[in-house]
């Protein structure tokens, strides 16, 4: 590690803080932000949507562990594809989208926190109020993550029991409600579903996951990386999946699809309504705040390593701006800058889908190079090990496509068999 990097603290984040950070990303994206809009394309069909979404994330994740186990480094993504690619232009390109992907997904994140907040005081979520509690948010998880890994790391797991536990409450109360009866959503809206949308769905939907890449951005910074970085991938993954499953369930048993779609951002505190009426509304609004802001904390963690590193892989130009501090602290500024000015500005959905396109075309580039130029490299020495990680690796590549290339862009109707810009 260069000295530019010297503010990085090797071995300062535990399994268990590691595992905290990955969740945080996930669940405070995907659930809160995402369930509405995933059901929009669809429809009844959106608790699959989730499923495939976590398929395919899993087949994404093998490669970067193997590759993370071998190379542990802040910044990992970066790392990954400056092994695969060398220091050329792809390897800068392939990171940066990955890099806008999570920044886009930060101010998706915030503004849902005050969508959500203005939930506690019946405001009309299109108020003002809505950026400027996200632009709050985020000059939060700017100062938390100027204190420090412990601050972080320790934030990050109390924040996970709570959401965790909180969500598996509301979950169990709605399909208790609903008599456990699974019974699937209704309305004219899911009727009208196609493979397009379906596959629409699930881009969206693959936002939910990704938030293992945080785990990889932190890299040398966990204790023993060899190991604890894949188990960490692992764990965050199975964590999430089960809890997405059960609010999927429930929301589903709760509401039609018709109310899923007009809920969106807010689909279950609405859901919460028929459960246990007005105290349900606010103890979901207040579990949602939390994971929102524990989601954004982790991932301005992640994001502001990465263009560190590629600050000191010189692939990207950087200046202080007069500003004190090395280089990471300056990512940092660089990172709030930008999701802020998103959040204040973007519509929410069109922010979803450039950055599902984003990260799935980075997730492409760098499967391909584990494929092509990693493969010997990182495999194990038996030869079935082998053979499986090429397979995982071309199966990553295929479902990427399937989800990306093959879902165009076909008009403006709201199935439209393709994300929109």
């Amino acid at each position: 590690m260069s000295s530019k990097s010297s503010s990085y603290e090797e071995g300062s984040l535990t399994l268990t803080g590691t595992v905290a950070m990955g969740t945080g990303v996930m669940i405070g994206a995907g659930i809160f932000a995402l369930t509405g809009q995933v059901a929009e394309y669809a429809g009844a069909w959106f608790p699959l949507a989730f499923v495939v979404a976590a398929a395919i994330s899993g087949f994404s994740a093998y490669s970067y562990i193997k590759v993370s186990n071998k190379y542990p480094s802040a910044g990992g993504i970066a790392m990954i594809l400056q092994k695969a690619y060398g220091p050329v232009t792809v390897t800068g390109a392939a990171a940066l989208l990955m890099a806008f992907s999570m920044i886009i997904n930060e101010s998706l994140v915030a503004r849902t926190f005050g969508a959500y907040t203005l939930q506690l005081f019946d405001v009309d979520d299109n108020t003002v109020w809505v950026p400027v509690l996200a632009v709050a948010l985020i000059v939060f998880a700017f100062v938390v993550n100027i204190l420090g890994n412990k601050i972080i790391g320790n934030l990050s797991k109390v924040t996970a029991i709570v959401k965790v536990g909180g969500i598996l409450l509301f979950a169990l109360v709605a399909l208790w409600a609903a008599d456990f009866a699974f019974k699937p959503v209704t309305g004219s809206a899911g009727e009208q579903t196609t493979a397009g949308g379906f596959l629409a769905g699930v881009a969206l939907a693959i936002l939910a996951y990704k938030g293992f890449t945080t785990i990889t951005n932190s890299g040398d910074e966990v204790e023993n990386p060899e190991k604890n970085v894949g188990r960490a991938i692992i764990v965050s993954l199975v964590i999430c999946v089960i809890v997405y499953l059960a609010v999927c369930f429930a929301v589903g048993s709760t509401l039609s699809i018709d109310e899923i779609i007009a809920a969106k951002d807010y689909a279950l505190a609405e859901a919460a309504r028929p459960a246990v009426g007005g105290y349900g509304l606010w103890f979901t609004v207040g579990i949602a705040m939390i994971a929102t802001a524990s989601g954004l904390l982790a991932s301005v963690f992640a994001v502001s390593r990465m263009l560190a590193m590629l600050t000191d892989m010189d692939l990207i130009p950087h200046s202080h701006f007069g500003m004190p501090g090395g280089i990471q602290k300056h990512t940092l500024v660089y990172t709030v800058v930008m999701a802020g000015l998103l959040a204040a500005f973007f519509d929410l959905s069109r922010i979803a889908s450039l950055g599902a396109i984003f990260y799935l075309v980075m997730d492409i580039i760098i499967h391909w190079g584990v494929f092509r130029h990693l493969r010997s490299d990182v495999a194990r020495i038996r030869r079935s090990d082998h053979r499986i990680g090429l397979d995982i690796a071309r199966s990553s590549l295929r479902l990427d496509k399937a989800v990306l290339i093959d879902n165009h862009c076909c008009g403006d109707c709201r199935h439209r068999g393709g994300l929109y810009l």
